[in-house]
């Protein structure tokens, strides 16, 4: 198939090359606000052999988007409204109100709508949800979750990201969801700023943690930093009554163990290295799924659903309290 991709920045242009080289995809559209870096690497990836052009993205069978956050909901209803299977990184729109919209838009139009979340094509957390839904962890009573990133991001892009809750822990609510088939039901969140002064003018924090309780009163742990020197650090923990199981326990976590058992690996140093096969998985799902080979696995109502935990735990973070999670819909 041709397929368009919008946006060529640094996930952008890892996407590019995943589907440059994928045999399900017969040409290359791609297409930046920056027509250089546009022609830069589509000279690059046709050097390697493939069919790469610049040009109009929406002139294809399927289009890929990676742009700003601010273009997501614009983007995704044009391509609802062509007709055009779409692929969206995370989140559908800036806020919840055009989040509902491109939600009805697509409905409406019976466009297929994939929305990155890749943490569910990573080999851990599918082994983790088979595993807990196999009965191999009993009872489950707790879950913990971490994300961390070595450093922070550039002052410039959380002014415009939604704050850590939204910009971030959106990938951890999506697969607690994911992994545990139940829905959160109430959060209790807070945070700090013990780095760069920038996140507090923008109303944001550096530091997170919160309390979430499940629908089947399950307690949920959450925590996050911008500042793990030590690495990218990203674990799921779930504990049950016959058995533990951690996600992300591998020779590449930033840990040091006070006992000197030391992890053989160097530690991630970001997300995109972290989830590399999981980014490449999801791209060959959505294709296999353009092509009527399966549904899915990521749409925009599962999109919303992440979204509302993280709108609950930016509210209980403002107000200092317990926050109920709204439901789609409701």
């Amino acid at each position: 198939m041709r397929v368009g991709l919008l946006g060529l920045g640094r996930i952008g242009a890892f996407h590019a090359a995943t589907l440059a080289a994928d045999p399900m995809v017969s040409e290359l559209v791609v297409a930046d606000e920056d027509a250089g870096r546009a022609e830069e690497v589509a000279a690059r990836l046709a050097a390697g052999g493939a069919r790469v052009a610049v040009g109009d993205a929406f002139q294809a069978d399927a289009v890929v988007i990676a742009t700003p956050t601010t273009t997501h909901a614009d983007l995704l209803t044009r391509a609802c409204e062509a007709g055009l299977p779409a692929f969206c990184e995370k989140p559908v729109a800036s806020t919840l109100e055009e989040t509902l919209q491109v939600r009805d838009t697509a409905a409406k139009a019976g466009t297929l709508v994939h929305i990155g979340f890749q943490r569910r094509f990573d080999p851990g957390y599918a082994a983790a949800r088979a595993a807990l839904h196999a009965g191999e962890l009993g009872t489950l009573h707790r879950v913990h979750l971490i994300t961390a990133d070595p450093r922070p991001p550039a002052p410039g892009y959380i002014p415009l990201s939604g704050g850590i809750y939204r910009d971030c822990h959106i990938h951890d609510f999506d697969i607690l969801r994911w992994v545990t088939g139940r829905e959160v039901a109430t959060v209790y969140a807070t945070g700090a700023n013990r780095g760069e002064a920038f996140f507090a003018a923008a109303g944001d924090v550096d530091t997170s943690a919160a309390l979430l309780t499940l629908d089947d009163g399950t307690l949920v742990t959450v925590q996050g930093s911008r500042y793990n020197g030590a690495g990218y650090d990203v674990r799921m923990e779930l504990a049950g009554t016959r058995r533990t199981q951690v996600v992300g326990l591998g020779p590449r976590a930033p840990l040091t163990s006070a006992e000197g058992l030391q992890p053989p690996g160097e530690p991630w140093p970001d997300f995109v290295t972290r989830f590399r096969a999981a980014y490449e998985a999801e791209l060959a799902a959505f294709l296999r799924a353009v092509r009527g080979e399966g549904e899915s696995p990521c749409s925009i109502e599962d999109a919303l659903a992440a979204l509302m935990v993280a709108e609950a735990a930016e509210r209980s973070r403002r107000e200092g309290r317990p926050v109920p999670v709204e439901r789609p819909g409701e």
